[in-house]
């Protein structure tokens, strides 16, 4: 039996087509896997960026109400320095007044001021 010659070639085209087409398509399919992988890792990544965000919100949220509980000690404070302040004035006017009366009574006992 003699081999068709042309049958052969042709068998062997098509399983060289077929080869070439199978790698092409595993070619593929590792870059869509691999495409996968990087997908899964970065969706890791901002699931881990979602936890930070979380976690600085709730430290945000934490600062926001330590700073309302210093809102009250900031007025005490306002109201202590403006009591100072008026304090102050009145220490003032009463020097001046001391100071006239020490005056007074100098030139009512004729001492000399020193």
């Amino acid at each position: 039996m003699e081999r068709d010659h042309l049958a052969e070639s042709l068998n062997d085209l098509f399983t060289s087509v077929s080869n070439v087409i199978k790698g092409d398509l595993q070619g593929t399919n590792d870059i869509l896997k691999l495409l996968e992988k990087m997908n899964i890792r970065v969706a890791e990544e901002y699931t881990g960026f979602g936890d930070v965000a979380s976690g600085l919100r709730v430290y945000v949220e934490q600062l926001k109400s330590k700073n309302c509980g210093f809102d009250e000690y900031v007025h005490q404070i306002d109201s202590l320095e403006q009591q100072v302040t008026e304090f102050e004035a009145v220490v003032s006017v009463l020097d001046k007044y001391v100071s006239l009366l020490e005056t007074k009574m100098k030139s009512i006992y004729q001492i000399p001021p020193s």
